[in-house]
């Protein structure tokens, strides 16, 4: 706000008559022309914190948030202890953006630019009640577990909630129509491309001998809490290659995926995306991230049934008007296939250089739980099953946020506790770790109960339906936004199955990014409704 320094109204009308007496003039001689009772200080003290310079300040701190996305495990955080692990550098400049974009509708009054998004109704509604299960909760009270005590573990989990509201509330806000939009992608294809480079860096150290390992280490020490995989895995500016392969799945490859399908470009060199789209699948491949790598197989071919129907049309009269041409378009097209073919033997003969990645089809196991221990997921497996034995306990309301771990060393399955390195480790009484679900999904019904999944269900549709809205927009940006966010939602549906952190910020950007376009244009489209309801009504009278 601006500060303003005026001098009194009883030093002007004495300085007023004090003009007067010695020029013998009145205060409104008309030959002076000057009426000394308007005349008012000049001179004023403001403050930096004009519309101007915080609607400048806005989008930097947006991009700069969006351009370090990648990095999330960022080592210099204060009040936050070493087993802490998801640490994203984007929140530092949101934790700027948010109080100003607070203060510009404080001074804007009722031409704020902020406004009320459909989703934020589902989301309260699931925020309240985590709230009142977790209230809940403390009349169980369970017995603390290494030092973690019941309310510890809930003030952390509210406050990881409450940094994913963060990312989603400022995605709605900073993407109010097709301009906010080209420069949140802009800034997001900005922070892929660091990753690329980086993970680029870590193969070339993995697979040369021209950078010692030991010296890349050091590099990725500066800002990240993990030192380079030990099993030649690239993890780009994340925590570990699951993360990042988690993060391509989810908020990368969406938008390239989208440019190409519906052939939107933001800029003008329109190879920059299909070039981008390549690379970032060729870092998939080198995490050798299961989940990353079947969670972007299924929702590409997902969204490329449900709204691809167009491509693959004119795919298909092309290809086969082309059987029926001159023999070099039938050997064009059949070298498609061969080149399509080789792509994918390439793949999976990359992949099975790994025993990790090797086991999915290598094994020789009788029962399930035998399969997930051979491909080395035993122990996600036992924490979920034993997260779910604290849901069957309280159906309903749940243990309350947070407090899941306190039941999952008693609920373990029998099979788990012979078979299952990790596990043995982790009941290991010098071990400090306090265990989780590894499965959002378990973990909201053993937390919140039936109704807080409900409730989490209703939010995920509900943005699912603000997407979709977005189609019937016949404009370009907006068929590319709502591909982009179908892919991402899919994607996110997948991802929830292998993490169960709420403070990613993969779950809620392209999220709050969707709602507050589909948000937007609804508000627009009932404003343009009103009006011309009402020029109607005039004419009518």
């Amino acid at each position: 706000m601006a500060i303003y320094l005026r001098v009194p109204q009883v030093f002007l009308r004495w300085q007023c008559l004090l003009c007067c007496s010695l020029s013998r003039r009145t205060p409104t001689s008309p030959d002076v022309g000057i009426n000394f009772m308007n005349i008012k200080p000049h001179w004023e003290i403001r403050n930096l914190g004009s519309s101007d310079s915080l609607n400048k300040i806005a989008p930097l701190l947006w991009g700069a948030a969006l351009l370090t996305l990648p990095v999330t495990s960022f080592r210099w955080f204060p009040l936050v202890s070493e087993g802490t692990l998801v640490r994203p550098l984007a929140l530092y400049p949101l934790a700027l953006l948010l109080p100003l974009l607070f203060i510009q509708a404080v001074r804007r009054g009722r031409k704020t630019n902020l406004y009320w998004a459909g989703a934020f109704v589902a989301l309260g509604a699931f925020i309240l009640f985590v709230v009142f299960a977790t209230s809940f909760g403390a009349l169980i009270n369970p017995i603390p577990l290494r030092g973690q005590t019941y309310f510890g573990r809930t003030i952390r989990a509210l406050a990881t909630l409450l940094i994913g509201l963060v990312f989603f509330i400022s995605s709605v806000w900073m993407n109010k129509g097709e301009a906010d939009f080209r420069f949140t992608v802009k800034w997001i294809l900005a922070g892929l491309c660091l990753d690329i480079i980086w993970s680029g860096l870590q193969a070339f150290t993995f697979y040369t001998n021209v950078l010692e390992k030991e010296m890349v280490t050091h590099w990725q020490l500066a800002f990240s809490m993990r030192e380079l995989v030990r099993t030649n895995r690239v993890s780009g500016l994340a925590y570990e290659p699951a993360w990042l392969a988690g993060q391509l799945a989810t908020t990368f490859i969406p938008f390239l995926f989208a440019a190409v399908l519906t052939n939107f470009r933001l800029t003008r060199m329109r190879w920059l995306e299909p070039v981008l789209l390549t690379l970032s699948l060729l870092v998939l491949l080198a995490t050798y991230s299961r989940g990353g790598l079947l969670i972007t197989l299924a929702t590409a071919g997902l969204t490329f049934v449900f709204l691809g129907g167009n491509v693959i049309r004119l795919m298909w009269t092309w290809f086969i008007n082309g059987l029926r041409g001159r023999v070099l378009e039938i050997l064009f097209r059949l070298g498609m296939i061969v080149v399509v073919i080789g792509a994918l033997a390439g793949a999976f003969i990359f992949l099975n250089q790994k025993e990790y990645f090797r086991r999915l089809w290598e094994f020789d196991a009788e029962t399930l739980s035998a399969y997930m221990v051979n491909i080395s997921a035993g122990a996600r497996g036992a924490y979920s099953s034993a997260a779910f034995a604290a849901f069957e306990e309280h159906p309903l309301t749940g243990v309350g946020l947070g407090a899941s771990g306190f039941y999952i060393y008693q609920n373990l399955p029998d099979w788990s506790l012979t078979t299952v390195p990790e596990i043995a480790k982790q009941l290991n009484p010098q071990n400090h770790l306090y265990p989780n679900p590894k499965n959002l999904y378990i973990r909201l019904l053993a937390e919140t109960g039936l109704i807080g999944f409900f409730l989490f269900l209703a939010f995920q549709f509900n943005v699912l339906g603000e997407i979709l809205s977005l189609l019937r927009h016949n404009e370009p940006w907006a068929r590319f936004a709502a591909t982009a966010g179908v892919f991402a939602w899919l994607a996110i549906t997948f991802y929830n199955f292998t993490q169960d952190s709420l403070t990613t910020p993969n779950i809620w950007l392209v999220s709050g990014i969707m709602v507050g376009l589909a948000a937007k244009s609804g508000n627009l489209s009932i404003r343009s409704g009103q009006r011309f309801a009402l020029h109607n009504n005039k004419e009518i009278k």
